[in-house]
């Protein structure tokens, strides 16, 4: 009787079963890491939109299907104790570094819509919608029909 590569011959299924499992989850890893590529999900540095420059990173995380953004580090060392004095919501007054800025957006397929996000630095809050594109963010936010797109990169 000839043996199979795993033992006995009657293991050959057992070991075509594992084989199996095996070329699954590393599929399913393969597929896991193209969405999370595509996800909204994460740490995303700001852009300044005058300056090119690096200005903060933004947590962003989902709760109860909608997700959320948090300002949680900002680049220049002499803005990190300030406040959002001109916020008019429960915000006003709190620190910026740590401040929820982006709030409610809810999944319309790729994108996530219907939800606002606050400028800190005058206070003013936006509807907003963000997606992913090529690797980055974009975050689309709405004053009456005028608007402007930011482009945010993954930490």
């Amino acid at each position: 009787m000839q043996k199979a590569a795993c033992g006995k011959q009657s293991a050959a299924g057992s070991c075509l079963l594992v084989l199996r499992c095996l070329l699954l989850s590393a599929c399913g890893l393969l597929l896991n890491g193209v969405s999370d590529a595509q996800s909204v999900l994460g740490r995303w540095v700001t852009i300044d939109d005058n300056t090119g420059e690096r200005k903060a990173i933004v947590e962003i995380t989902e709760r109860g299907g909608k997700v959320y953004g948090h300002l949680i580090h900002l680049f220049d060392a002499a803005r990190r104790d300030k406040t959002c004095t001109l916020c008019e919501d429960d915000r006003k007054n709190k620190p910026i570094v740590g401040l929820e800025i982006m709030r409610g957006l809810m999944r319309d397929g790729d994108e996530w819509e219907d939800g606002t996000i606050i400028d800190p630095e005058n206070g003013k809050e936006y509807d907003c919608r963000i997606w992913v594109e090529n690797g980055t963010l974009k975050l689309r936010a709405y004053l009456a029909f005028l608007y402007r797109t930011q482009t945010w990169v993954r930490e």
